[in-house]
């Protein structure tokens, strides 16, 4: 494979991520919504931590923005199950709080596995700016995923056509 080839197959445009805002709010959730609605991504909005955690299992995310002060489940509740769960564990969180703005609160949310902690009103700048970063950040994750399926792939097909051709243990040799 040359390597145009492979500067081209880096360059396949990926779906668009999705975002996963969690709010009781209804007002809160539009207004992240129109913030983000220039951003190359999906939001997903829902009101509870049950619907979060239902979401966070039928597709991938490349951000959690989570309220903290919820009814039923609150967003620290939500964090510390979302990191006992494989698929979940390293999925971004960035807590948004109008109330919860003490440090141990902060705290509480770092050590839940929050990456960052916004307060209400959010800066839509700000906002934007963190969410892009996180979104530019999952791009690169998938692409380097793409790029090692195709390095198994590559590999699997050049030992399924010439594997006993090749000398004893070049399997090792050739792990990606």
């Amino acid at each position: 494979m040359d390597n145009t080839l492979l500067a081209e197959q880096d360059n396949t445009p990926l779906p668009r991520a999705c975002v996963l805002l969690v709010d009781d709010t209804p007002e809160n959730l539009v207004a992240m919504e129109v913030v983000l609605e220039d951003l190359d991504c999906d939001p997903v909005s829902v009101t509870s931590g049950q619907a979060a955690l239902r979401e966070l299992l039928k597709r991938d995310f490349a951000l959690v923005l989570l309220d903290v002060q919820m009814p039923g489940m609150d967003g620290f509740e939500v964090a510390q199950l979302m990191r006992s769960h494989q698929r979940t564990s390293t999925v971004p969180i960035i807590f948004v709080t109008a109330i919860s703005k003490e440090e141990r609160f902060i705290r509480q949310g770092y050590l839940a596995g929050a990456v960052d902690y916004l307060f209400k009103p959010l800066a839509p700048d700000v906002l934007r700016a963190k969410v892009n970063f996180f979104l530019q950040l999952d791009q690169q994750k998938r692409r380097l995923e793409a790029k090692l399926a195709r390095s198994r792939a590559s590999r699997e097909a050049l030992f399924a056509a010439y594997g006993d051709l090749l000398p004893e243990g070049a399997e090792r040799d050739f792990q990606p």
